[in-house]
C-alpha cells in the first residue's frame, strides 16, 4: 500500500512533466512523416476498411450495419495495443535517459500511455463524425465517454507498471507481450458478437478480460445504447477491482527494482 501511495503521489507531483513528455514523444514519433500525425489516423482507418471488407461481406456476412459496430469498439484497440507494447519497453529503452535526469521512473510510463491518448482522442473524433454519418448521431449517452477514457488510462497505467518493471528485468517479458496483444486481440469483443444466451460458459469467461468492459463501454456510448456501467454494475466492480489489484502489484514492484533499474542496461 506504501508503494502504491508513492507512485500515486508522484503522479500528481509530475502532472507537468508527463504532459510536456508526452507533447515531445508524440511529435517526436511522427517528426520524420510528411503527414506527420495525419498517419495515427491514416493507418487505423485503411485497417478498418480491410477488416470490414473481410468480415463485414466475407466472414460474417452483416454488410453495412457491421461498419458502426466495428468503428465503436475497435476505436479502443488502436489506443490500448500500442500504449501497452511500448510501454512495456518505456523504461528499459530510455535508461540512458533516466540516468541523466533527474524524475521519478514511474512517470515514464504516464507520458507513454498520455502520447497515445492525444492521438486516440483525435482519432475518437473522426469516428464520432464517421458515426454520425453512419446514422448513429451522438445521443445523450455519450457522456459517459469520459468515464470510459479514464477507465482506460487506469488499466493502461496499472498494467503498464507491471510490464515496464518486469522487462526492464527480463527483457523476454516484451516479446511476450507482443505475441500475447496479438492474441488478446481476437479475445475481445471487436471482430466478433457473442450471443450470452447460446454460450453463457463461454462468455463468462470472456469477460474476465477487463477490455471487455472498455469495448462495450465505449459502445454504449458511441452508438447510444445503454448506460453500460450502471446497467452492468457488478461488471464495473469487477473492472475496477482488476486495476486496483494491477495496480497495488504494479506499484510494489516498480518501486521494489527502481533503484536497481540502471544495472538492466
Amino acid at each position: 500500500m506504501i508503494s502504491a501511495l508513492t507512485v500515486l503521489k508522484e503522479q500528481i507531483n509530475n502532472f507537468y512533466l508527463v504532459r510536456r513528455l508526452s507533447a515531445y514523444e508524440m511529435k517526436s514519433a511522427n517528426s520524420n512523416n510528411y503527414l506527420g500525425i495525419l498517419w495515427e489516423i491514416i493507418n487505423p482507418m485503411i485497417q478498418i476498411a480491410i477488416y470490414w471488407f473481410v468480415f463485414g461481406f466475407g466472414i460474417l456476412d452483416r454488410g453495412k450495419e457491421f461498419l458502426p459496430w466495428l468503428m465503436a469498439g475497435i476505436v479502443v484497440w488502436f489506443f490500448v495495443n500500442p500504449a501497452i507494447t511500448q510501454t512495456s519497453k518505456s523504461i528499459y529503452s530510455r535508461l540512458n535517459m533516466v540516468s541523466k535526469m533527474n524524475f521519478p521512473m514511474s512517470v515514464i510510463p504516464s507520458y507513454v500511455i498520455f502520447a497515445k491518448l492525444y492521438q486516440h482522442l483525435m482519432l475518437l473524433a473522426v469516428i464520432i463524425v464517421l458515426l454520425a454519418f453512419t446514422g448513429y448521431v451522438p445521443t445523450f449517452y455519450i457522456i459517459q465517454l469520459p468515464y470510459y477514457i479514464i477507465a482506460t488510462v487506469a488499466f493502461l497505467f496499472s498494467f503498464g507498471l507491471i510490464t515496464s518493471t518486469l522487462s526492464t528485468v527480463i527483457r523476454d517479458v516484451h516479446n511476450l507481450i507482443q505475441s500475447f496483444m496479438k492474441i488478446l486481440f481476437y479475445l475481445t469483443p471487436i471482430l466478433w458478437i457473442l450471443d450470452a444466451t447460446e454460450h453463457p460458459t463461454i462468455a463468462s469467461i470472456m469477460k474476465l478480460n477487463p477490455l471487455y468492459y472498455i469495448v462495450e463501454g465505449y459502445r454504449a456510448s458511441l452508438l447510444g445504447e445503454s448506460w453500460y456501467f450502471i446497467g452492468h454494475w457488478e461488471y464495473t466492480l469487477y473492472f475496477w477491482a482488476v486495476v486496483l489489484v494491477f495496480f497495488l502489484i504494479g506499484s510494489s514492484l516498480h518501486v521494489r527494482f527502481r533503484d536497481r533499474f540502471v544495472d538492466f542496461k
